[in-house]
Parts: structure tokens; C-alpha cells; sequence
């Protein structure tokens, strides 16, 4: 366990998604435009992917697992 994460990418993703207010805004309108939060991540994935956003700047990649357990975490 990492700080109550899987692992270290799912932490870092995590941090980046709920702590710069571009990428809040983005994931909060995502799922709630999304019907379930499978769909919000592959939608929030395809997003940053599309952008040319793979990574976060501390290098922790954007996968469909980090994106949905941080989404996950959000929604308890």
C-alpha cells in the first residue's frame, strides 16, 4: 500500500486528478457526463491520451486502473 493507494502510479494519478483544478474539473464533468464510472475512466483516459498526456509530470503513466481507482475513491 502507498499513502492508502495499490500502488505509487495509482497514488500519483490520484494526487495529480484531485489536486491541479484543470484536471478536478475535468474528471467531476467527466463522471458526471459518463453513465457509470467504467465509462468516465476510458472517457478521462482517451481525453489525456488525445491531449498528448500519458504520463503526469511526475511520471506516474495515466492508465484505465489508475484513472478508475482514483474516480472509485472519490465516489465513497
Amino acid at each position: 500500500m502507498y499513502n492508502g493507494h495499490k500502488n505509487w502510479n495509482h497514488w500519483n494519478v490520484s494526487l495529480w486528478l484531485f489536486n491541479d483544478e484543470g484536471m478536478y474539473r475535468l474528471m467531476v464533468d467527466t463522471v458526471k457526463q459518463c453513465r457509470t464510472l467504467d465509462g468516465a475512466a476510458t472517457t478521462l483516459l482517451d481525453y489525456l491520451l488525445s491531449w498528448g498526456d500519458s504520463k503526469t509530470p511526475d511520471g506516474a503513466p495515466y492508465t484505465y486502473t489508475s484513472i478508475r481507482a482514483a474516480i472509485t475513491n472519490w465516489e465513497q
